[in-house]
C-alpha cells in the first residue's frame, strides 16, 4: 500500500514538472523515492510585490483596463434569433391586449363606459378610411405573424424543417406570407 502511494506521489510530482524533467530524472536514474520526496523538482521564485497599497484600488485599475466584451454588437442579425423575438413580443402584445380590454369590458359598467359590440362598431365607421386601414393593419400584423408562427413551431414539434436552411427558408416563408395575409385582412 505505501508502495502504490509512494510511485502515485512521485508520477503526480513528474506530471507537473516541465516535460524536460522526466527525461532529465530518467537519465540521471532518479529513484521513484527521490521523486516522491520532492529532491528532483524544480522550484521557482514567487513574484511578490513590496507595494503596501489597498488591494481593492488595484482591483479597480485592473478592470479599468480589461478588455469590454462586444456582446450582441459584433454578431449579424438572423432570421432565427429575430423571429423568436418577435414571436415572443407579438404573443406579449396579442395577450396583453385581450386582458386589458378584457378588464375595461368588465369594469365598464361600474365606470359608465358604453365597450359593447354596437358602440365599437360605431366608433369604427366614423374613422377615415386611411385610419381604418392603418388601424386593421395594426391588428392583423401581430395576429398573422404569431399564428403563421405558431403553426411554423407545430411543424417544427413533428421533427421536420430543422436543418439550418429550412429554419431560414421557413423564417422568411413566415414574414412573407404573414404580411400578404395582413395587408388582405387591413383592406377587406
Amino acid at each position: 500500500m505505501i508502495s502504490q502511494k509512494v510511485a502515485q506521489q512521485s508520477l503526480r510530482r513528474l506530471a507537473v514538472q516541465q516535460p524536460y524533467a522526466l527525461r532529465w530524472s530518467l537519465m540521471n536514474s532518479a529513484s521513484p523515492a527521490a521523486v516522491a520526496l520532492g529532491r528532483n523538482i524544480q522550484t521557482r521564485q514567487a513574484a511578490t510585490s513590496s507595494n503596501s497599497s489597498d488591494p481593492s484600488k488595484i482591483l479597480a485599475q485592473q478592470r479599468l483596463v480589461r478588455p469590454v466584451s462586444p456582446h450582441l454588437t459584433i454578431y449579424r442579425p438572423q432570421i432565427t434569433w429575430i423571429g423568436s423575438s418577435i414571436h415572443r413580443i407579438t404573443g406579449l402584445m396579442l395577450s396583453g391586449g385581450l386582458y386589458v380590454y378584457a378588464s375595461a369590458y368588465l369594469a365598464s359598467p361600474l365606470l359608465g363606459w358604453d365597450l359593447g359590440s354596437a358602440s365599437a362598431v360605431a366608433a369604427f365607421a366614423a374613422l377615415p378610411v386611411l385610419a381604418k386601414v392603418a388601424l386593421k393593419a395594426t391588428m392583423a400584423m401581430p395576429f398573422t405573424y404569431h399564428c403563421m408562427n405558431g403553426v411554423r413551431h407545430l411543424i417544427w414539434d413533428t421533427g421536420a424543417g430543422l436543418t439550418n436552411a429550412q429554419v431560414i427558408k421557413s423564417g422568411w416563408t413566415v414574414v412573407g406570407l404573414s404580411t400578404i395575409s395582413a395587408l388582405l385582412l387591413a383592406f377587406l
